[in-house]
């Protein structure tokens, strides 16, 4: 994929009609923007909640499901992500690109198995992870064969249940692969809220404006279309009819930034 990612899409499959509601407006969005490759992100199962009472998706079988379903229907790339070495066969019969969880980034036989089977694959840097130990998962998923290779900055642990950006770790991590950055599980404050994760929403605009500054190859976006009633990173979701600002925003910002390296810096 050459050209820049927005990977977006609701944090949890929750049922079978958000989903699809989402993707229409990236379906739309795709067609007014195809400079972009968007790609529609959800999860089946949110296995790392705070809770064992939290909510955790509609399951494996009924995900891959839902999924196939936006990919016929809208044309859309796919993304979702995996916490276990038999849940990639299953995925990559759908998804464009496989995902593995923030504390999950270091687990070898995941990293191996998707490397050997999906096309594309894009690790949440976890948040107790240098930008410079992020080589190491490169140097798995190319052992295992992988050709396709992401690495998302989401926010480091600064004390407890709170999450800092330090954006010198994307030039890091573009040293081994693209780079992309997740705007809003950068801004949560995790286990913060009374069993589940809490977040600062007012910071994700201004914190996306700092990635594109410094460059990254792609935007990751949880959306939804009522964020406080969704049943997972409520805090923290983007309000779907605010998704054509951002999308605008990056539209008209990218290439201005772009032209200036090249000039500036290059």
């Amino acid at each position: 994929m050459e050209k820049f990612l927005i990977i977006v899409g609701p944090c949890a499959l929750e049922d079978e009609e958000t989903p699809l509601q989402v993707a229409e407006k990236i379906k739309e969005l795709s067609e007014e923007y195809p400079q972009f490759e968007f790609v529609f992100k959800g999860s089946f199962d949110k296995a790392n909640r705070t809770s064992v009472h939290s909510f955790r998706g509609v399951g494996l079988g009924k995900g891959v499901e839902i999924l196939k379903r936006v990919k016929e229907k809208f044309g859309l790339k796919t993304t979702t992500d995996v916490h276990e070495t038999y849940q990639v066969e299953a995925v990559t019969k759908v998804v464009d690109i496989v995902q593995i969880p923030a504390f999950l980034c270091r687990q070898t036989d995941l990293l191996l198995e998707a490397g050997k089977r999906a096309k594309a694959v894009n690790v949440k840097k976890g948040q107790f992870l240098s930008p410079w130990d992020t080589k190491h998962i490169v140097e798995k998923l190319k052992w295992a064969g992988a050709k396709e290779i992401y690495l998302t900055e989401r926010g480091s642990c600064f004390g407890y249940n709170n999450l800092v950006v330090d954006f010198r770790g994307l030039p890091v991590m573009k040293q081994y692969a693209k780079v992309i950055y997740d705007a809003t599980h950068s801004v949560q404050t995790p286990s913060a809220a009374g069993g589940k994760s809490g977040g600062m929403r007012e910071f994700i605009f201004p914190l996306l404006r700092a990635a594109l500054a410094v460059g990254v190859d792609g935007i990751f976006m949880e959306v939804h279309p009522n964020p406080p009633g969704a049943k997972s990173d409520s805090a923290t979701q983007i309000y779907l009819k605010d998704l054509p600002f951002l999308v605008e925003f990056i539209a008209e910002v990218k290439p201005k930034l772009e032209k200036y390296w090249k000039k500036n810096i290059d």
